[in-house]
């Protein structure tokens, strides 16, 4: 049988905590994401024009010279320039770090533009606020659907979001070509957002490869990453993935990613007879820096090498 990626329609307007619609959909988001570790969100209302100016901002950054953009860097690993590989020739990427706050959106711009750039600033802080929101309603769903909703507040205080910007440019021979290699988020949850041209390869728990189809501005694909798949106790799947791109037109992205400043661990609540403790209390960020190693690089399973029982 064909797998699907599910779609879960979001209606602003109906979702409020503890009403039957907000607990059916909490049911939902669990079951996709234990299932395939992801599933698409479909928002309502579509936010077109933040979709418009934001994908019109990124094709701007974009258009800047490489050297200009080699200026993004970070301490954290993983968080700056990416590009300019020989193995993966149509990928290119920045990272702006806490991107949800004021100062990282004015930080990464002035790296960039020494002499300011408002309007950039102003959109890509609209839409990483937008994914923000987005991305906290999810967590809040997942912790009350487990049960462990005590453990919320102390988790969204202590995370900070990473907003990579992304550019896949069009084969130039028209053959599908690897956009970006098949890996596994090592966030806690990931929201990616896309112009209308499709790319991205869902891997199922049994191998199957599924093409998604997210190039309807009210589509966000929700992910989960590597540290919340250790943290629900291997309940919920972290999928690889990988972008394919094929046609004549290039790819604009971004994906906000949540990443924790403190220790996770396992909610005691998720260990029981049948889900025994995989995985030891882990430094989130740590993983990252453990990613970076030989060892870590290597492992069939990052996470597990890292913090596994």
């Amino acid at each position: 049988m064909a797998h699907t990626i599910p779609v879960l329609p979001f209606y602003k307007d109906k979702l409020k905590s503890d009403t039957d619609y907000w607990l059916s959909t909490s049911e939902n988001v669990r079951e996709a994401l234990e299932e395939y570790g992801c599933f698409i969100l479909e928002y309502n209302p579509v936010p077109i024009q933040l979709h418009n100016q934001v994908l019109s901002a990124l094709k701007e950054l974009f258009d800047l010279p490489t050297e200009t953009k080699m200026k993004n860097r970070y301490e954290k690993p993983l968080n700056g320039y990416v590009g300019q590989i020989p193995e993966i020739p149509l990928h290119e990427s920045l990272g702006i770090d806490n991107a949800t706050t004021l100062q990282g959106i004015q930080f990464f711009t002035k790296t960039i533009w020494p002499a300011g750039n408002d309007h950039f600033s102003e959109r890509v802080h609209e839409y990483a606020k937008f994914a923000e929101e987005i991305d906290q309603m999810i967590t809040r769903m997942i912790f009350e659907s487990y049960g462990v909703e005590k453990y919320y507040n102390d988790y969204i205080q202590s995370t900070t979001y990473l907003l990579r910007l992304l550019k896949n440019r069009a084969p130039k021979d028209d053959k599908p070509t690897l956009g970006f290699v098949t890996h596994t988020d090592k966030s806690f949850t990931t929201i990616l957002h896309q112009s209308e041209v499709d790319a991205l390869e869902i891997e199922t728990r049994d191998g199957d490869r599924i093409n998604v189809h997210l190039s309807l501005p009210s589509y966000f694909m929700v992910i989960a990453g590597d540290a919340l798949m250790a943290w629900s106790n291997d309940r919920i799947w972290s999928p690889k993935h990988r972008v394919l791109m094929s046609g004549k037109i290039d790819r604009y992205s971004l994906g906000l990613f949540s990443f924790n400043n403190g220790v996770l661990q396992v909610p005691e609540e998720l260990v029981d007879q049948d889900h025994p403790l995989l995985y030891k209390p882990f430094d989130h960020l740590g993983l990252l820096r453990f990613y970076r190693t030989p060892e870590g690089s290597k492992a069939q399973c990052p996470i597990k090498a890292y913090c596994g029982v």
